[in-house]
């Protein structure tokens, strides 16, 4: 045996020494795990054996407090119905002058579905008052009836009767009503002389058959309600015990004390557990068979035996993956540089698994993250370059527009022309508070639009209205931006080379309309024109740029501006007829506010 056992040993080793780490972690893993849970189940059967009958009796105690504590709410409030009844309705009224019938009606529509009738009786059990029911059966005397004796011989105290059918009033909804009557001595008071009386209130049964009805106990188990004589009131086979088809023994276990016991009945091995209602002296009477709570601790048992041996496979299968996750962190390392090398902007390398695996890990985001620093500042330059190559196109205004404007509103003034001064003068500051627009760059059209619209009254009242201007915007362009100072270049274009070849009728039309997701504007005039040729290299980089005796803004800046800023699908283009005038269509993105805000966020530094 010792030989066998030696050679079981030096094997194991031999195989030990030849395994790797993944395998040697797994199995010791997996052994160490279902001896866990062996030893877990084995306990874990012992306490289900030992304590099975124990939580069926904490069950049933548990169960039956909160049917008694919903019985008991049940009949506070019909306790409070008695008591407000009597303490705010009679001992209020004098019966020679009052009426009890108000407070009565009102209680029971408060309470009516709760309740089947209020009444008030005299010593001689004759009916005072009552509600919904008013009239007496013929032959019925109330004053023989135990509900009123009880009430007469024990004065102080409530006194609630077992379930009966109402025979004592004529009922024209129901002649077979079970109900629960709850009945009190009262005073009654008449041209100030008291005499004795009966409060009697009838519960509908239905309302205690339902807090008692549906109410399950563990192993096949059911609940009944008994009074203190053991007088069955409610058990969920009460018409079978009636028929004499079934038997209960009732009355023994009333005579219980509260708590839990064992017997045998009708040859049946019972755990009986007793709970008694307050104020009324009921019981309540939680009965399980002794042999459906052993039939639970036998499922419980197949229950865990079956949990086990699955958590046995479970445990096998997992212990190979958790010894699989000790590489896992170098081969997703491994994926998140491959995707470095592809081009990914967005990498996310975790710092995981073993020390030397985390240290590794945390050097290549170490590295990655300066490289993103490194581009986020290219960027930043590029995009610096960027606005001060648009800053410089767009500031390349020349004075000379100014001085002359300027001049001419000299000139008017001493001219005496003093309404076309003021309006020159006001378009000017106009058209440059505009034109610095708080140093954005992307302004409402309608500020756009306006800014033309200033720009061309300058220009009319310094050629003398030579030519006309009209400057409109279509339907579905509100609320749209644009890149400032894009019109005014094109319309000063218009003057000095459209314009100048005409000696009167000369007209220019500015129309901004949307077309899909582009805004497109048109600035038109009818002078010279141009040959086709010579406008569809106007725009050409390489072409040596004129100035022109304008503000110095050429058509060409304007092209180049819009497309630094939004890409090669946007700009300008010339459309040109000789002698039929020259048409240049500006196109860009219809911008929202939202959207303006975000480019303009984007051109600062």
């Amino acid at each position: 045996m010792k030989k066998l056992f030696a050679r079981a040993a030096a094997s194991l080793s031999r195989r030990y020494r030849t395994m790797s780490i993944q395998m040697v972690i797994s199995l010791s893993f997996t052994a160490a795990a279902v001896a866990g849970m062996v030893l877990m189940g084995l306990s874990l059967v012992w306490r289900f054996s030992a304590g099975t009958e124990q939580l069926v009796r904490e069950n049933t105690v548990r169960v039956l407090g909160q049917v008694n504590m919903n019985l008991d709410s049940y009949l506070r409030r019909m306790m409070r119905v008695s008591d407000t009844m009597y303490y705010r309705v009679i001992k209020n009224a004098d019966l020679a002058a009052d009426s009890l019938e108000e407070g009565m009606e009102l209680l029971y529509e408060e309470n009516r579905d709760e309740l089947v009738s209020i009444a008030v009786f005299d010593g001689q059990g004759a009916l005072v008052a009552g509600t919904p029911l008013t009239a007496l059966k013929e032959g019925a005397d109330p004053a023989r009836a135990d509900w009123y004796q009880a009430a007469l011989d024990k004065m102080e105290n409530l006194h609630f009767s077992a379930p009966h059918i109402q025979r004592l009033f004529a009922d024209p909804d129901d002649s077979f009503r079970w109900v629960v009557s709850l009945s009190r001595y009262v005073q009654l008071t008449r041209e100030g002389s008291t005499f004795s009386g009966v409060l009697l209130v009838d519960m509908g049964f239905s309302g205690i058959e339902q807090v008692c009805r549906d109410v399950e106990l563990a192993g096949g188990g059911y609940l009944y309600l008994t009074d203190a004589d053991g007088e069955i009131i409610y058990h969920p086979r009460q018409q079978l015990i009636y028929a004499g088809l079934e038997s209960e023994n009732n009355r023994a276990n009333a005579a219980l004390p509260d708590g839990s016991h064992a017997e045998t009945f009708d040859g049946e091995k019972r755990l009986v557990t007793v709970k008694t209602v307050g104020y009324t002296g009921w019981k309540l009477v939680g009965v399980v068979p002794r042999t459906g709570a052993a039939d639970d601790g036998g499922y419980i048992f197949l229950f865990g035996l079956s949990m086990l041996l699955f958590s046995a496979f479970l445990m096998a299968f997992l212990n190979f993956r958790i010894s699989a996750r000790i590489a896992d962190p170098i081969r997703r390392l491994e994926q998140s540089v491959k995707e470095l090398e592809a081009g990914a902007q967005q990498v996310n390398i975790r710092e995981e698994g073993c020390y030397e695996v985390r240290r590794l890990a945390h050097s290549i985001a170490s590295m990655v993250s300066t490289m993103r620093h490194l581009m986020d500042d290219i960027i930043q330059q590029e995009k610096r370059k960027r606005r001060s190559e648009l800053e410089v196109l767009q500031s390349q205004i020349n004075p000379h527009f100014l001085y002359n404007t300027l001049d001419s509103v000299i000139w008017m003034t001493e001219a005496g022309r003093y309404n076309e001064a003021i309006q020159m003068v006001t378009s000017l500051a106009r058209l440059f508070r505009i034109a610095l627009s708080r140093g954005r760059s992307f302004i409402p059209l309608a500020d756009e639009l306006e800014h033309a619209r200033h720009y061309m009254t300058i220009q009319q009242i310094r050629y003398q209205d030579k030519f006309t201007a009209t400057v409109t915007a279509e339907a579905g362009t509100e609320g749209l931006y644009t890149l400032k100072l894009i019109v005014q270049p094109l319309l000063e274009n218009a003057i000095y080379h459209g314009m100048a070849g005409c000696e009167e009728d000369g007209r220019i039309t500015v129309t901004a309309r949307r077309e899909g997701d582009d805004l497109v504007i048109d600035v038109a005039d009818n002078g010279t024109g141009m040959p086709p040729e010579v406008a569809e290299h106007l725009l050409d980089e390489n072409r040596p740029q004129t100035r022109s005796s304008g503000s110095g803004i050429g058509v060409r800046n304007v092209h180049r501006r819009i497309r630094l800023t939004f890409g090669e699908g946007y700009g300008l283009t010339v459309f040109s007829e000789p002698d039929e005038g020259t048409t240049v269509r500006v196109r860009l993105p219809a911008l929202t506010a939202g959207q303006a805000a975000k480019l303009q966020q984007e051109e600062e530094p």
